[in-house]
């Protein structure tokens, strides 16, 4: 007989929540929790420098080798390359740029490389947002060549860095395996 009562007791608790839960609506009314973001395989990065007081940023992911041959294999020679991984490479310069040999209004700009056996291309895209393939054809603000260099030793995380900064130009440098291509920037006059 105890037993009867706790199960009628317990049944009606229970309906009596079901009952508040539909007069306050379904579940699906309340806000969803939001999943976890999903952490990337290659981490974002940020490569900055100053040039006549102003900041020109890049904001890429950057890809690990792992054990797999990077240029000429998982990056392909004569293929535009997003350079880096993920989103899209983005370049963001309130000051007017020359990018080598190519002029660069101020703005945002998406780049890409062209991977070569011989000489690099630095490609500036005016196409913006997207995830970084396919490429972009016919966005092309335009194309400089790369200067090439080799590193001591191999670097496992592709980088984006400045060096040799002035107040009004800098080397930008591509870095991955063994390879450093760079170009140079300065400011337009």
């Amino acid at each position: 007989m105890k037993t009867l009562a706790r199960c009628t007791v317990l049944a009606l608790g229970l309906a009596s929540a079901l009952s508040a839960s539909a007069q306050m609506g379904s579940t699906s009314d309340m806000p969803a929790a939001k999943p976890a973001p999903k952490t990337l395989p290659s981490p974002p990065a940020v490569a900055e420098v100053s040039l006549v007081g102003q900041t020109i940023t890049i904001h890429y992911n950057a890809p690990s080798m792992r054990g797999r041959k990077i240029f000429g294999g998982l990056v392909p020679f004569g293929m535009e390359w997003r350079t880096g991984a993920n989103p899209a490479t983005t370049l963001i310069t309130p000051v007017d740029l020359m990018i080598g040999d190519l002029k660069v209004p101020a703005g945002t700009y998406t780049l890409f490389t062209l991977p070569s056996e011989g000489t690099w291309q630095f490609i500036v895209s005016k196409k913006t947002g997207e995830w970084g393939i396919p490429y972009p054809a016919g966005f092309d603000l335009g194309r400089t060549p790369m200067k090439a260099g080799t590193l001591p030793a191999p670097q496992e995380v592709m980088s984006i860095s400045f060096e040799k900064t002035t107040s009004a130009s800098t080397q930008l440098h591509v870095k991955w395996e063994t390879t450093d291509e760079w170009v140079t920037i300065k400011t337009a006059k």
